[in-house]
């Protein structure tokens, strides 16, 4: 990984938690997943009774208030108690205590997350209040610092009490997919040990629904049926579901991990991003640069087009944007493409944003741990030109999952792919010898 540089340290997923509209915590996401479940309903959060679409994958059945003390709800974006949640579960998995380290491990355990729309949500409640109310006292005193993106990391920081970098990263869609990799980056140059990082997001706000409507990037086909609302590669697919979750890893060194005897899910073996340079929102037609990011991962992950045996696919459901993406794939894997088995996530889950890339890389680690590849659901009758095999509707179990690729494509037409790899049993027991 990362070939640029010598003797670059291996980087392992060692914890995983999760707070999705499919389920609270990593084994209820799994089961909903594998099992196709859709999490899409009508909002409830806020009044729809006069908006274009009325449906979202919105969080149900969570405790809001359980992840902070009440004085400081005020205080947060929705974003804060939902990555507080996923990143305890991912430390308690990974089996480390930050209470017990010493203040030199603290200061090399970091923290790099990627969000699409941030406290977004949070300014908008702010200055409904400010607006709307005479008394504007019942406005936060952190509205700004809360609304910038990059306090969000600071609350982790803070709450587990680590000196490690502490950063956030925002490229639209990729945000999730290029923060575990820049986490991983500085834990293969030594930079830092140990890293907890993913992606949150929580844009189901009345005025980000709208925003999304300006651009008529969502259905609002499906008002009556959520559940069928998000169709990737479907022929009558008509457009983005908005989804909100957080989905967080615990990252180390193999070394670490193997002295530890820690569960490692996977490796994460390379890394591509691109830029269509094109348009503010529209990818390019001819799937150049997409393909080109998922060529420059697997050739940082050292392996071939016929070496990959799942694709998590970005799959958002929108006409143009799936065409795209099929051909993308089909630039990249030649006809390798038609060999491959894949599926989209924002099926079940509608598009978290910034977050999408960290719910993809989730259901990758089942595909790799559990040998089973969740379906793409509502794909009742393929779009002809989507003709790959989306595994559509039932999941596949025994599946021969060993190294896969995590595909993101964003706003401003950025491209991120991540490679993720089986660790070898054998390189596991060498920890014995």
């Amino acid at each position: 990984m990362f070939n640029n540089f010598t003797q670059p340290r291996r980087v392992v997923i060692t914890g995983f938690g999760c707070v999705t509209p499919i389920g609270i915590g990593r084994e209820a996401f799994w089961q909903s997943l594998k099992s196709g479940v859709s999490g899409v309903s009508r909002i409830e959060s806020f009044d729809v009774s006069d908006s274009k679409v009325k449906i979202a994958a919105e969080i149900k059945n969570f405790d809001w208030e359980a992840e902070l003390n009440p004085k400081d709800r005020k205080h947060v974006s929705r974003t804060v108690p939902l990555a507080l949640a996923a990143a305890r579960e991912a430390v308690k998995d990974s089996n480390i205590q930050p209470e017990n380290l010493t203040f030199s491990e603290k200061q090399n355990f970091g923290v790099i997350l990627g969000t699409g729309g941030g406290g977004l949500e949070f300014t908008e409640r702010q200055y409904k209040l400010w607006f709307t109310q005479e008394n504007t006292k019942t406005a936060s005193i952190y509205t700004i610092p809360a609304s910038t993106h990059g306090g969000l990391s600071s609350e982790l920081s803070m709450f587990f009490g680590l000196h490690g970098l502490s950063h956030v990263v925002s490229t639209g869609c990729t945000s999730s997919t290029d923060a575990i990799f820049y986490a991983a980056q500085h834990i293969a140059l030594g930079k830092q040990d140990l890293m907890l990082t993913g992606g949150v997001d929580a844009p189901i706000a009345r005025g980000i629904l709208e925003g999304f409507n300006l651009m008529t990037v969502l259905t609002s086909d499906w008002n009556d049926e959520p559940e069928r609302a998000s169709r990737p590669f479907s022929r009558d697919r008509s457009g983005i579901v908005l989804g909100e979750g957080a989905w967080i890893f615990v990252l180390e060194t193999l070394e670490n991990a193997q002295q530890r005897n820690a569960k490692i899910y996977a490796e994460i073996a390379g890394y591509g991003s691109t830029c269509d340079a094109y348009h503010r929102v529209r990818l390019e037609e001819n799937g150049v640069e997409p393909a080109r990011a998922m060529a420059l991962a697997m050739a940082d992950a050292g392996v071939s087009p016929e070496q990959i045996d799942y694709v998590n696919l970005h799959g958002t459901a929108t006409q143009l944007n799936d065409r795209i993406e099929t051909q993308s794939i089909k630039n990249a894997f030649g006809a390798h493409a038609f060999d491959l088995k894949m599926s989209a996530t924002k099926s079940n889950i509608g598009h978290p944003q910034g977050a999408s890339g960290a719910a993809g890389i989730g259901a990758t680690l089942l595909a790799l741990n559990e040998k089973i590849i969740a379906p793409t659901i509502n794909l009742d009758v393929a779009d002809a030109n989507c003709d790959l095999d989306y595994t559509p509707n039932v999941a596949r179990k025994n599946a021969a999952v060993k190294t896969a690729l995590c595909n993101c494509i964003g706003f401003g037409s950025k491209n991120s792919a991540l490679v993720l790899k089986e660790v070898e049993a054998s390189t596991l027991e060498k920890r014995h010898i």
